[in-house]
Parts: structure tokens; C-alpha cells; sequence
């Protein structure tokens, strides 16, 4: 079973690489919903640097930086993240943006108490097995300092797309070539173990529409 979700992660990295490749900024240059609702929790939080996670070509991560954060984003696609970086000196924000290729299922590359907020728009949800999302949060929690935000989405079971499709096991399923991990509730609550739980606000996304939940947790002081 592990190696089966190598091989999956392996090719979910190399769809990426290609829809990126053949849709360059695929999202739009203006930022998610959830990305403007962190900036405002981040900035009554006193945060000045953002962790973004999964920030693909960056449509998020260039508008924290435009509010006026610094931001440091990762992704596991070189060519998502080189349009960021054309983006950042296009916009003139590249001083107060770092990008970085890197695979979450790794430790973060950060030493600890290092940042400020983090966010993740549907990285968390996806081709990760749960174990995997744990050892992230972990990781997240290790490099926030002390009453650090962090504030992710992801699709949910309730979404529908829950189901369909290929099964690879672990509520994994994968349609049109993507393969999302869909969150039940429990997972939102256990992962917040050790956190301050402030919100878990159900919303809906693009056409499907796809079906979220944003979720908004501290580090205790």
C-alpha cells in the first residue's frame, strides 16, 4: 500500500507539472476568498511573515505580499512556482517574497518558531494519506511561534466528488486526473489536537461547486 501511494504522489506531481505547463496561471490573479479572509485574521493576529503551502503559481502568495506581509511559498512544482516568481517581479513585491520547491510529505524547511501565520488552500486535501496530514500539522505547529495562526480548506465529505471516481483507499479519491483526500469531520478535530480551534466555516467553491470547509486554528501562548 505504501508503495501504491508513492506511485500516486509521483504522478499527481507530474499532472501538476503539466497542467501548470499548459495552463499557466490556471487560478486567475485574483486571490481565493480564504486567502482574503487569513490576511485579515493574520494582520489582527499582528502577523508580519506568512508560511504559504501549495501556493502553485501563487495567486495568493503575491497578494500577501501586496498587503504587505512577508511571504514565504512552497510547492512541489518548479513551473507553478517560477510563474510566481515572474508574478512577484512583474508586481514588484519579489523583496518581500521568498518561493521554494518542496514536497510537504518532507519536514518543513524551517527552523522552529520561525513564522508568523500559515496558510493552505486544498493542499492539505490532497493526495496525502492521513498519516501523512498529521506529520505535517506537526510540523506546521513546530514552526509557528507562540500563538501562531493557521488557516487552512479543504473538501470534505460532503462534497460531491466524495466517492466517485478511483478509490485509492484512506478516503482518497482521484477524478479528471486529480486525486483529493476528503476530509470527515473527525480529522478536523483530531488534527487540531494541541491547537486553540477558533472556526470551521463550511463554504462552497467554482462550479461543481466544490465543497469546502476553512479552518482556522492557534498555537497556545
Amino acid at each position: 500500500m505504501a508503495e501504491d501511494h508513492d506511485e500516486l504522489a509521483d504522478a499527481q506531481w507530474a499532472h501538476w507539472q503539466s497542467t501548470y505547463s499548459a495552463h499557466p496561471g490556471m487560478y486567475g490573479e485574483a486571490p481565493s476568498a480564504p486567502a482574503v479572509y487569513a490576511a485579515s485574521v493574520f494582520r489582527a493576529a499582528g502577523a508580519r511573515d506568512v508560511l504559504e503551502l501549495g501556493a502553485g503559481h501563487g495567486r495568493d502568495a503575491l497578494y500577501f505580499a501586496r498587503e504587505g506581509f512577508t511571504v514565504r511559498a512552497t510547492d512541489f512544482s518548479p513551473v507553478g512556482l517560477e510563474q510566481l516568481r515572474a508574478a512577484a517581479r512583474e508586481q514588484g513585491v519579489e523583496e518581500r517574497m521568498t518561493a521554494v520547491v518542496h514536497d510537504v510529505r518532507e519536514p518543513l524547511p524551517l527552523p522552529d518558531g520561525s513564522v508568523d501565520a500559515v496558510f493552505a488552500h486544498m493542499l492539505l486535501c490532497m493526495a496525502l494519506s492521513t498519516k501523512e496530514i498529521h506529520s505535517l500539522v506537526s510540523e506546521i505547529s513546530r514552526v509557528l511561534r507562540s500563538g501562531g495562526t493557521f488557516v487552512y480548506t479543504v473538501r470534505h465529505t460532503g462534497d460531491a466528488h466524495y466517492g466517485a471516481g478511483v478509490s485509492h483507499g484512506d478516503d482518497v479519491y482521484e477524478h479528471g486526473g486529480f486525486a483529493v483526500h476528503f476530509f470527515p469531520r473527525g480529522l478536523v478535530d483530531t488534527l487540531a489536537d494541541g491547537w486553540n480551534l477558533n472556526d470551521v466555516h463550511a463554504f462552497e467553491e467554482g462550479d461543481l461547486p466544490r465543497r469546502l470547509w476553512r479552518v482556522t486554528q492557534t498555537l497556545a501562548r
